[in-house]
């Protein structure tokens, strides 16, 4: 069994929405990729968005006060959060045997997120914060849209 499979396997009996996208069909090239309606991707699109929607209440001055709170803490854990489920999206994916641009797009997500966080807490300017959080709202913006984008075919 690969290390994917056991993953994908684990993850599965913690989630039900895991288990549900994993059942999905095997992917067969040229086929698009369309997972927006499924249990595991809505969740994705849904703490996404939410995530982003806070974020961007914020300004570079809130930042300040906020980083270090509770408040902060408990975002930080959403958005960890968020990057554990981008990660499994991608484990699906590449369980089903999807060769495309969704797959490497949720990793980079799901690796990006903990990097922007690290800078938001770098920030020590609110021009370093600014660029901080903008940079997390655009990760954030990405999340969702790739997600809930129209499937292509394949060139």
């Amino acid at each position: 069994m690969t290390c994917g499979l056991a993953l994908a396997v684990a993850l599965s009996l913690a989630d039900p929405a895991v288990a549900i996208s994993a059942a999905q069909p095997h992917w067969t090239a040229g086929d698009p990729v369309a997972v927006a309606g499924e249990p595991l991707f809505v969740d994705i699109v849904a703490r996404a968005d939410r995530l982003r929607t806070t974020a961007l209440a914020w300004t570079p001055a809130d930042l300040s006060a906020l980083l270090g709170g509770p408040d902060w803490a408990g975002f930080k854990a959403d958005a960890l959060a968020l990057a554990d489920r981008d990660m499994q999206g991608h484990l699906v994916l590449a369980e089903r045997g999807v060769d495309g641009d969704l797959k490497c797009i949720l990793r980079g997500i799901s690796e990006d997120i903990p990097l922007r966080l690290t800078a938001m807490e770098a920030a020590t300017t609110d021009a370093d914060r600014a660029a901080a959080l903008s940079d997390l709202v655009h990760l954030l913006d990405d999340n969702v849209a790739v997600i809930t984008a129209p499937p292509q075919p394949e060139a």
